[in-house]
């Protein structure tokens, strides 16, 4: 028996039938999807999103890169079981997509895009916004997502389209090649109808699975932790995708091997729990980071060892460090020349509490009591952070992060992403539950926290959902506040002023930039940004766009702003000015290196000294083969 349809409906029924099941639960693969409409895709996927409307449910965007972050931001919270897909049309609305498919590449978060493309029939060429490639006629500018993509595929022709579907579908779900999925559709081919075998629309459940350890490799990561004197545990993003947070608590609890975090892992532990010792790397705890620098094995779970978690190869130190690193991608589990225990880490971290209790393994007391007093002192550093004693001034940033503390509870989700929270939520930031902690840092990319909180809201539409977006962040990609307020998304928005790059004015400082270019000031007569600071009232911006806007001068105004804005159930912004470092004692200072190259040679002081100390650092860095 065949159906006959167009291509774009055939694609939305097949999408709409498509479900994931892990752990015997099971839900829509692709549960609603994107979309901004031009002649690349209005006729094609518009009408068959009208056509099948109570099968695929619409969201309409304002940027093709926020809807990206919507879906990825979605995807994340639903455990990469469940995400949504993403249509425009040609030219700027496909190229538009590629910053998003990076970010859900780069942090391995299923997305599936659907841009336009040019006339496969090239019957009209060049058609408006064509690209015209003189030495190739098969390019189009959808072709830039190939490099962002995991899977890539152009249906030229109707036929074409059962095993790119069935491919893309594939990959989704695959726990070791997901991120961003791309089949580019030209526009006559999404109208062009055909005839298709009814089984194309029945029910796929695509099982996401959980494979265990080889028992050789198994054998060798039990004998490595049990010899070792000073373990550590780098709890990654993997931890969180496998739901593998019970698992690692039950292994730290039994072990008593203590467990840091990266940015993308944090929460993995509740950060009372008594083995967590908080961030690792540039942006860690000082406890992590001493743990690091003494440990004699380095315990990789779910974790892609980028540069500011080993310190730009700085960190672990400790001579005959070994690794051991638990992943379900091998290209991870090797790195570093570590001994590989390629599984799922639910999977893993079971094996390996089960194995070692038959050998009543524990690290010893005086290690336990050691990282134990250090975490309490690092603790004490934080409540300073945080505390307020005079409650009428201007707070500082982690001022703000502190009230923001003080109200929620394991119910609600804080998302950054970009910028100087970063740092200052992964030192101070104490997780309350698995997934109160949603930090895109694999990317950084600013402007994904407005549109993620978007999408992590309609995955869990009970929870307090909080956007924590700086002044820089907010002017790159304001414009899904105008999504949640037309569908209602009661998103919360924490708006920190500090007139600039923060982040990158205090790097360039350490670098020998002296902070060019990094104010959002007037023009001096040098040519420097270092006049008086610009006349923006992003509080006025944001409520012009629909959101209602509650303006925090003070500490106390802050507390009373937010306090309000919890438990609001409508889209709401708390906009707050803060005191610089300078003023106030801001977040503690870096606790390790990151390695951004330093000018060779220059005239000007700040910079000579910059090479000079990055010099120094450079000297401690270290390849472990």
């Amino acid at each position: 028996m065949t159906t006959r349809l167009t291509v774009a409906q055939a694609l939305v029924r097949f999408l709409a039938a498509q479900y994931t099941e892990r752990d015997g639960v099971r839900q829509r693969l692709i549960s609603a999807t994107w979309g901004i409409f031009g002649h690349g895709n209005v006729a094609g996927l518009g009408q068959a999103l009208v056509e099948y409307g109570d099968e695929m449910p619409f969201h309409q965007g304002r940027n093709e890169q926020s809807m990206v972050h919507a879906a990825v931001g979605y995807a994340r919270q639903s455990n990469r079981l469940s995400t949504h897909a993403v249509t425009t049309s040609i030219g700027p609305g496909a190229t538009n997509l590629v910053t998003g498919a990076a970010l859900a590449t780069v942090n391995r978060l299923p997305v599936l895009l659907l841009p336009g493309d040019i006339f496969a029939t090239r019957v009209a060429d060049p058609v408006l916004q064509q690209l015209e490639v003189p030495y190739a006629g098969d390019i189009s500018v959808n072709d830039c997502l190939r490099p962002v993509s995991k899977y890539f595929d152009r249906v030229t022709r109707p036929e074409a389209l059962i095993p790119a579907a069935l491919q893309a579908m594939r990959v989704l779900t695959d726990p070791v090649e997901t991120g961003a999925v791309t089949l580019a559709l030209p526009q006559d081919v999404q109208a062009e109808a055909h005839d298709w075998p009814d089984e194309f629309f029945a029910e796929r459940t695509w099982v996401v699975r959980r494979p265990g350890a080889d028992p050789t490799e198994l054998a060798e990561a039990v004998q490595a932790i049990r010899t070792a004197q000073r373990p550590l545990v780098i709890a990654g993003g993997g931890v969180h995708h496998s739901r593998a947070e019970e698992a690692l608590a039950e292994f730290a609890s039994a072990t008593g091997i203590p467990v840091a975090s990266t940015q993308a892992g944090k929460g993995s532990l509740r950060h009372d729990h008594p083995q967590d010792v908080g961030g690792v790397g540039h942006t860690g705890t000082a406890t992590a980071n001493e743990l690091a620098r003494q440990a004699d094995l380095v315990i990789g779970v779910g974790t892609r060892y980028t540069d500011f978690t080993t310190a730009s190869g700085t960190l672990f130190a400790a001579d005959g460090v070994r690794f051991l690193n638990l992943n379900i991608a091998p290209y991870d589990g090797h790195k570093l020349a570590g001994a590989p225990l390629v599984a799922d880490a639910r999977s893993g971290l079971q094996e390996l509490t089960g194995a070692l209790r038959l050998h009543d393994h524990r690290v010893t007391s005086a290690y336990v009591d050691e990282y134990t007093l250090d975490k309490e002192r690092w603790e004490q550093r934080v409540d300073a952070c945080y505390e307020a004693d005079e409650p009428d001034i201007r707070p500082t940033q982690p001022q703000v992060l502190g009230a923001l503390d003080a109200l929620v509870d394991e119910s609600d989700v804080v998302i950054n992403a970009a910028g100087s929270l970063p740092g200052d939520l992964h030192k101070l930031w104490r997780a309350r539950s698995r997934d109160q902690y949603h930090l895109e840092y694999g990317y950084s990319c600013m402007g994904y926290e407005i549109p993620a909180a978007i999408g992590v809201k309609m995955a869990a539409p009970d929870r307090n959902v909080w956007a924590l977006v700086g002044d820089g962040t907010y002017l790159m990609m304001p414009t899904e506040i105008v999504t949640a307020v037309q569908e209602g998304i009661a998103i919360k928005l924490l708006l920190i002023q500090n007139h600039g790059y923060a982040s990158i004015g205090g790097l360039s400082e350490t670098v020998g930039g002296e902070r060019f270019g990094t104010a959002y000031r007037y023009q001096s007569d040098d040519g420097t940004y270092t006049g008086a600071p610009l006349p923006v009232d992003l509080a006025a911006n944001v409520a012009s766009l629909g959101m209602r806007v509650l303006r925090a001068k003070t500490v106390r105004d802050l507390r009373a702003a937010l306090e309000e804005a919890r438990a609001a159930d409508t889209p709401t912004c708390v906009y707050v000015e803060t005191e610089t470092a300078d003023t106030v004692s801001g977040a503690p200072p870096a606790q390790a290196w990151w390695d951004v190259p330093v000018a060779e040679t220059a005239t000007r002081p700040s910079a000579v000294k910059a090479r000079e100390l990055y010099e120094r650092h450079v000297s401690t860095r270290r390849r472990h083969l």
